[in-house]
């Protein structure tokens, strides 16, 4: 039960009590108003109350609002969380997660558990583990706490990890004995390079540093139970402490350094590392944090040694780091600067750097040489999927950029000589670099051009079909009748869109057993979220979503973004800005109410005119009374006028890609003429 970690109740939030019953937030909302006997708040907020688990549970079973088999780990999560503090909870999951790899000797170097409590949650941990998936266990825990902590906690995207990985391994040309990173947070990068790696060489060592204790154990739980080693951990050096002041690895030497180094800090050590040794190509200003983790990266390289490191697009091109890229330029050992695109990692909003270090075999850090730099931009290579920034195509970017380093290809690429970068700014941001002609292949041309004909042909005929149609004389004799009329009246049911079980939703490409989930309506192309099918099936079961079905007709119901559209085969999950007209089809064609509902001077009389952020009034809206024959005539009419604007659209955004293309190609005098 509940309180088997303690005398103490565990409390839930309604998010928790929704994944253990099984159901959508929003219901169990509704339990709390409809019934008197739900358990009262525990503490917590009036925004957010918590609840005893106990109580809770026995609710659930007394009023039969279980929804199938409750997963464990759910009623497990909550008993950690109890425990209210974040570094005891993390240490606590890092111990399981050494227990449950077997490496029972490590969990020593934790201390003992005298806690009573954690004692009982870990007996409980072992106990559901050795019925499953211990790993998955494990992986279940660490998630929820870095879900919970996301604020403290940036971690690295396993796809950007494994294209970090797969970097050092092209350009690494000897076999790699050690990988190091000196800001490990959760071990991502560590693991990406265990998978890069660790197959047919079982010597390699891992070395890694985090200033945070909680996160260093939690890497080395991580490894442990990916099976880094079935022994011990004796090929993994880990270690907790400040990198830039106290390396736990001083005089290490790594065949390669991946790492996501802290950004923005100012409290870096600046004044009291003003003599140190590894500043070779400059003291970093106090303002450059970055280029102190560069230099640290290039002083840990061992001869032919590769060093791959995440970096803020400003640290290519401000001015108070200037002579430290110019000195790392003259020295050679910048090989590249990759700029990925827009949500390729925290903060998403930005497209962050990947700067490539490469030592020269045999010679020592700073010996000037003749090179190249490598400039590569991937900020293109984003998924049709993209939403806000976040549709990453991780399988176009890593080709792109591995493309470019073996010499396959040089799109999207240049290579400049050292002595064209060494003026005044030293920027190597590569957007300034890059020639946007090199985009604009023969080959990119014909695609173009092809696209665009197929979309001319479409709104030709849909044109050619439109313009036939006679306005005709209007005499006033057709009535309009209101959707609430019918709505009254039986011919259409209103549904409002519901609030989301925001902890569930998710953003991204679909994976198998998921809905879409709707924000706005499908015409926006913005409709990349998802649910997972359970929660959408107890969603339906009990009211809390409203999900649409085929030929239902969503509306958005805000005036500055309003827009309806027939649903398609596909089931859908409405968000709070949309409502869900559901017709009866024996008396209303959808397709024609739905043109009718978009037509914009029907829009303008619902509409209440006070603000861009006023909301359209479904039920004022109005249809002409027609019959069910001339409504279907009606409705194919409409379909014909989406496929119009839809080609023009197409036309335009294709038309513009175009337009751009040959006007760099002319400006390069690269357009030859008949």
């Amino acid at each position: 039960m509940a309180t088997d970690a303690g005398t103490d109740p565990v409390a839930v939030t309604l998010a928790e009590i929704a994944r253990i019953a099984g159901v959508g937030r929003a219901a169990v909302s509704n339990w709390r108003r409809r019934y008197a006997n739900f358990p009262s708040p525990v503490g917590g907020t009036d925004v957010s109350p918590h609840f005893s688990l106990t109580e809770v549970e026995d609710w659930l079973e007394r009023e039969n609002k279980m929804k199938g088999k409750v997963n464990p780990l759910d009623r497990l999560w909550p008993a950690y969380e109890s425990l209210g503090d974040r570094e005891t909870t993390g240490l606590l999951i890092a111990r399981a997660g050494l227990r449950l790899s077997g490496l029972q000797a490590n969990c020593t170097e934790l201390g003992r558990l005298d806690d009573p409590r954690q004692t009982q949650l870990m007996k409980r941990t072992l106990e559901l583990a050795s019925h499953g998936d211990h790993q998955a266990v494990f992986q279940f825990l660490l998630e929820r706490w870095l879900r919970t902590h996301v604020r403290q906690v940036a971690t690295t995207p396993p796809q950007l990890a494994d294209l970090m990985a797969n970097i050092g391994a092209v350009l690494h040309s000897n076999d790699v004995r050690s990988v190091l990173d000196p800001a490990c947070g959760s071990g991502t990068l560590l693991l990406a390079s265990g998978r890069q790696w660790t197959v047919g060489q079982p010597s390699i060592g891992f070395l890694g540093q985090d200033v945070d204790p909680v996160m260093a154990e939690l890497t080395r739980a991580r490894l442990a139970i990916s099976g880094f080693s079935k022994a011990d951990l004796s090929n993994v050096s880990l270690a907790a402490g400040d990198t830039l002041r106290a390396d736990a690895h001083p005089g290490v030497l790594a065949d390669v350094v991946l790492c996501s180094p802290p950004s923005n800090e100012r409290d870096w050590g600046h004044a009291e590392l003003a003599t140190d040794p590894r500043w070779v190509y400059g003291q970093p200003p106090r303002t450059e944090p970055e280029l102190a983790w560069v230099q640290h990266a290039a002083a840990a390289l061992a001869p032919g040694g590769v060093a791959v490191l995440v970096l803020p697009p400003a640290v290519a091109a401000r001015r108070a780091g200037r002579r430290i890229r110019a000195g790392l330029l003259r020295a050679g050992i910048l090989h590249s600067v990759i700029a990925l695109p827009p949500g390729a990692a925290p903060p998403y909003g930005v497209g962050l750097h990947l700067w490539v270090l490469r030592a020269d075999e045999g010679a020592q850090h700073g010996r000037p040489r003749q090179a190249e730099l490598t400039l590569v931009d991937t900020t293109h290579d984003m998924s049709p999927m993209a939403v806000e920034g976040n549709g990453i195509d991780w399988p176009a970017v890593t080709a792109h950029v591995l493309d470019v380093l073996n010499g396959k290809s040089t799109r999207g690429s240049v290579s400049l000589p050292v002595v064209d970068l060494l003026d005044d700014q030293v920027d190597l941001t590569p957007a300034r670099h890059i020639p946007r002609t090199q985009a604009a292949t023969a080959i990119d041309l014909q695609r173009l051009w092809a696209q665009f004909g197929m979309h001319a042909s479409d709104m030709r005929g849909a044109a050619a079909d439109l313009s036939k149609l006679d306005p005709g004389n209007h005499d006033g004799s057709v009535s309009l009748i209101g959707v609430g009329e019918l709505e009254r009246a039986g011919a259409l049911e209103i549904r409002p869109g519901q609030g989301l079980p925001e902890e569930l939703v998710r953003r991204g490409e679909r994976r198998a057993g998921e809905t879409r989930v709707l924000t706005s309506t499908p015409s926006s192309g913005r409709e990349a979220f998802w649910l997972p099918d359970s929660v959408v099936a107890a969603g339906r079961r009990d009211n809390s979503l409203t999900v649409s079905t085929a030929q239902d007709v969503i509306v958005s119901v805000l005036a500055r973004s309003f827009d309806v559209q027939v649903e398609g085969d596909s089931p859908s999950v409405l968000g709070p800005q949309l409502s869900l007209l559901r017709v009866n089809l024996a008396i209303l064609d959808p397709w024609f109410l739905a043109g009718c509902l978009r037509a914009p001077a029907n829009v303008q009389q619902a509409g209440t005119h006070a603000s861009t952020t006023s909301r359209i009034d479904v039920r004022r809206l109005q249809i002409p009374r027609l019959s069910l024959t001339d409504q279907r005539r009606y409705g194919e009419v409409y379909r014909k006028i989406l496929v119009f604007e839809s080609a023009l659209q197409d036309m335009r955004e294709v038309g513009a890609q175009l337009s751009r293309s040959l006007g760099d190609l002319l400006a390069a005098g690269r357009l030859l003429g008949n």
